[in-house]
């Protein structure tokens, strides 16, 4: 049995970012070299970058996440500080898939790329169809398999704002997560064709779990400059659910209603989906699956923590390492903001046992 570790942090975001850089600077410093190198890969990218003009690409980042979160950045200093790291470097790290976007419109390539990093499956479950009639948010978390061992549960305490427990990697500032004033928010990644310079997904999870209510979490979302594609799911204690397909420069924005809100890697909006690079037939035809197969799970009803449980590791679902992607389910979350119930898995959910966290 795989159980996440748990990270406490609290204090100033800087002091957060040095607790959390002095706890995993070796995994930090050896995630972020991956990352990088990946970054200036023609097979992710569909053009070949140095070490050197990536990082340019990145520096240019810095400066948009420091008008858009200043606290937030002021904690990846504290991260870079026990790391040795550049903000530059972390920035990479914290918003890899995003920073893929950028780079592919850098280059101008135009084509599908060969790797992509986006197999997550993420539903709001509203009151309704819930057997408490307390609504939930869960989702699994997939990547390349080579990311399962840098994963950690940051449970914060910064001052001035909201306690949150988000699921993420060492050195990023959080990916999926819940706060005390029960805002739960997840992401799925899409695969955007015009990426800007801007701010990264992590930075947008974080400042969500900043606010207090669901409008003003969703304003840090459509009011961002945003670095690339990604799609986020909020929910609120009140049972209240948002989609939102996130692009650099457009949102399309869609509310939870009776039915469950499900979402995967592929754009269901035509404003969005125009804005997308071409995805291999492969990855669209997993998306496709992953997300009729959860739709038909969700249908009936009456749903717990349990059946929740169980679709994340449902075999169409739960995404197992095959080459050349080796693409895997590296963990699981799943929320319940109206009650402060979290749990998580690390690994694959068929092999892993859901840990019990609380908020």
């Amino acid at each position: 049995m795989s159980v996440p570790r748990v990270l406490e942090l609290g204090g100033s975001y800087r002091e957060m970012g040095r607790a959390h850089g002095a706890a995993f600077r070796d995994d930090i410093r050896r995630y972020t070299d991956e990352r990088i190198a990946l970054a200036g890969s023609a097979v992710w990218t569909g053009h070949a970058m140095d070490r050197a003009a990536v990082l340019a690409l990145a520096e240019a980042c810095v400066d948009e996440h420091r008008a858009y979160a200043p606290e937030l950045l002021d904690e990846l200093t504290g991260i870079a500080e026990a790391t040795g790291l550049r903000l530059a470097e972390l920035i990479v790290t914290n918003g890899f898939t995003d920073f893929i976007d950028l780079v592919y419109a850098h280059g101008g390539s135009g084509g599908a790329t060969e790797q992509v990093e986006d197999d997550c499956t993420a539903f709001i479950i509203p009151a309704a169809l819930s057997a408490d009639g307390q609504g939930f948010f869960g989702q699994t978390w997939d990547m390349h398999a080579g990311a399962k061992p840098y994963v950690v549960l940051l449970h914060g305490r910064p001052v001035a704002a909201p306690a949150f427990l988000a699921f993420s990697l060492t050195g990023c500032i959080g990916m999926i997560g819940m706060n005390d004033a029960g805002i739960a928010i997840g992401i799925n990644n899409l695969l955007g064709a015009e990426g800007q310079v801007g701010v990264s997904w992590p930075f947008v999870v974080r400042k969500a779990l900043q606010q207090r209510d669901i409008d003003a979490a969703l304003a840090c979302i459509t009011g961002a400059r945003l670095m690339g594609a990604h799609n986020f799911q909020l929910v609120d204690k009140h049972g209240t659910g948002i989609n939102i397909e996130a692009m650099p420069g457009h949102c399309h924005v869609t509310r939870s209603g009776a039915e469950a809100l499900v979402h995967s890697n592929h754009c269901l909006a035509a404003d969005t989906l125009r804005r997308c690079r071409p995805r291999a037939p492969a990855s669209q035809a997993s998306s496709e699956a992953r997300l009729a197969r959860a739709q038909t799970l969700l249908g009936a009803g009456g749903l717990t923590p349990q059946a929740l449980m169980a679709l994340t590791r449902d075999p169409t679902i739960c995404v197992r390492a095959t080459p050349p992607t080796e693409m895997e389910t590296c963990g699981a979350a799943l929320m319940q903001p109206a009650t402060g119930r979290f749990w998580a898995v690390q690994g694959l959910p068929t092999e892993n046992a859901y840990a019990a966290v609380s908020l």
